[in-house]
């Protein structure tokens, strides 16, 4: 969950270089920061600088000189948000500092072996306890020796390390900053972390995308390795019994049509809602190549599965409608945190499509080691080339709608949509309507996305913006966008809203519905029409302020949203309107859309 960095070099604005990493991975971690650095005018000492809160404009002259920093941004899992808890964390000797994703499920256990040997632990995190046990290894180590040589030293760490790693469990990576031997050590089990090689300077960051500006060489690590790393050298070792091993570095493309600057735009999540249409627009123009396998992997395979979590789950679960009704296809789907507990009847022969705008949701991952374990071919629609998800995939399909910077998913759900559109009509055999119902769509979300409709939204808001509940409904297609809706504006504005399949009303959930409640509905030009009408008709009856998302007016709508007909595919800007109502009601209810709390974008820990 949390944003992680690292430099080593010849320059010695290290702290500014680290800031400016974490800047762009603050969405992974944002209720407190912090950098170590080796001073150089210091007696080279490391030096901590920590806070709680966002990063901002930073002050630079806080910080001294330095060849090597490393920088965390922190999502809270052990203690509360204080200064004390945030990262990095020193040993008791100054020596070592320590950055650290995860969560080292036996830190109490270890805790109390360190207390015995009166260590002082000064946080409440398991991020420290690491620190320590790797100074108790290594005071251990290097006792067994009367001298020792600089290439000695280096030796000692990494093992004091390794050593310190294979104690945990859980699913954790680590990067360690030695202050003697000038190097760093970092090790990973489940959390990513990647390797960027510059010249005569190299990189650490949990999000290759943070390395951009910097370098495209980059070395993904894998489960169970260790890497040390100098301004020269990075060399990899077994986790396991600490054998040498060759790391392999890739060049990646950057490359991308969407910024990932704000430009105008107030947040990043507007700025991404606008993105859409010309993202969907891509995807119809160069989709062919990339789904050609799907389409022949999905027609041969003894049962199709889509797995995601959270935005992710809802589009898995628009996918299941859209194959239905498309390509007469049934497809499964199940929550990724629950699909580890339902692998027992996948064979060889069976599909299991992931869905993950970061490709790092831990819960996605852990199942799919499962579903590979039982022989299953796995495919990806992730937005992140060269994540865990994407590596593990044997077919894969890069959304390359651009970096996404807000916590609030939006442009990587309406691009997963795309995809499974496009997958469906090909199955069908009709892939030029395909393309035609997407780009209908498109067409669709821009009228939406015009600055007449924005004002019918923004005086949508204000009548309901200090209303304490809200709730949506839709049957069919909808249901999934429903749910959607919901989410974002919990999300993003913390109302507290609900998404229901509207048939359910009256089988308990209209109970909810006061006088004034908002509701909104999804009624598209399709046959849930009717009975999505007589759900809205039943909590109009109860109370309920019924806001109508249409091709057409009704007389039962208290305000209406008008939307172009097209198709199935009306989905796509259905969605949009939910977010746009979601981002709107943030901003009435003074919450920050990009950044809401409690909330990280990549879920990296159980």
């Amino acid at each position: 969950m949390c944003g992680i960095f690292g430099y080593i070099g010849k320059k010695n604005n290290a702290p500014e270089i680290v800031l400016n990493g974490l800047k762009s991975l603050e969405y992974r971690g944002y209720d407190s920061w912090g950098v170590a650095l080796k001073s150089l005018s210091n007696n080279n000492k490391i030096i901590v600088r920590k806070k709680t809160g966002m990063i901002g404009e930073t002050n630079l002259s806080s910080f001294t000189d330095s060849n090597i920093a490393l920088g965390h941004t922190r999502w809270a899992t052990h203690g509360g948000v204080t200064d004390a808890n945030a990262h990095p964390h020193l040993d008791c000797t100054g020596q070592f500092a320590i950055i650290h994703n995860g969560i080292i499920e036996n830190y109490y256990e270890l805790k109390q072996q360190l207390l015995a040997k009166h260590h002082k632990l000064i946080s409440e995190t398991d991020t420290e306890v690491a620190i320590h046990l790797v100074e108790e290894n290594y005071i251990n180590l290097l006792s067994k020796y009367t001298e020792v040589s600089e290439d000695k030293l280096t030796k000692l760490f990494i093992e004091a390390v390794r050593k310190s790693f294979i104690q945990f469990t859980g699913l954790n990576a680590i990067i360690v900053m030695d202050l003697k031997s000038h190097s760093f050590v970092a090790a990973k089990n489940g959390s990513p972390l990647v390797i960027g090689k510059g010249n005569g300077e190299n990189f650490l960051a949990s999000d290759a995308h943070a390395l951009s500006p910097y370098t495209n060489n980059v070395f993904f690590m894998g489960d169970d390795q260790l890497v040390l790393v100098t301004d020269e050298q990075i060399e990899t070792f077994s986790l396991l019994d600490g054998h040498k091993l060759t790391p392999k570095f890739e060049r990646i493309s950057w490359g991308s049509s969407f910024s990932s600057s704000k430009g105008n735009f107030a947040y990043f999540m507007l700025k991404e809602i606008y993105d859409q249409p010309k993202i969907l627009q891509t995807i119809s123009e160069n989709h062919k190549e990339l789904i050609n396998d799907f389409v022949h992997q999905i027609k041969h395979s003894r049962g199709t599965y889509l797995v995601g979590c959270g935005t992710a789950a809802y589009a898995c679960l628009a996918g299941t409608y859209i194959f239905s009704k498309i390509a007469k296809r049934h497809v499964n789907f199940t929550v990724g945190s629950e699909f580890g507990y339902l692998v027992d009847f996948l064979s060889n022969r069976s599909l299991v499509i992931a869905l993950s705008q970061s490709g790092e949701t831990i819960d996605v991952i852990e199942a799919l080691k499962k579903a590979k374990e039982k022989g299953a071919q796995i495919g990806a629609l992730t937005n992140v080339i060269g994540s865990t998800l994407y590596r593990m995939a044997d077919l894969k399909i890069p959304l390359s709608a651009g970096v996404e910077k807000a916590v609030v998913s939006t442009k990587a759900f309406t691009a997963k949509m795309a995809y499974l559109y496009l997958l469906a009509y090909h199955l069908a055999g009709k892939s030029k309507l395909g393309q035609q119902m997407l780009m209908k769509a498109v067409s669709a979300s821009e009228e939406i996305l015009s600055e007449n409709y924005q004002i019918l939204i923004k005086k949508l808001i204000q009548k309901i913006y200090k209303k304490e509940h809200l709730y949506v409904i839709g049957r069919g297609l909808s249901y999934p966008i429903a749910l959607e809706t919901a989410l974002k504006i919990k999300e993003s504005s913390y109302m507290h809203a609900e998404g229901f399949a509207a048939g359910e009303l009256k089988h308990g959930v209209i109970a909810l519905i006061e006088k004034g409640t908002p509701c909104i509905a999804f009624l598209p030009n399709d046959d849930s029409y009717g009975a999505n009408l007589a759900g809205a008709m039943e909590m109009k009856a109860r109370g309920g302020y019924i806001i109508g998302i249409s091709y057409k007016n009704h007389e039962e709508f208290d305000y209406y949203l008008p939307i172009n007909d097209c198709g199935i595919t009306s989905a796509i800007p259905s969605v949009i309107i939910g977010q746009l109502i979601g981002y709107y009601l943030a901003i009435s209810r003074k919450t920050d859309p990009d950044k809401p709390r409690n909330l990280a974008k990549s879920v990296t820990v159980k």
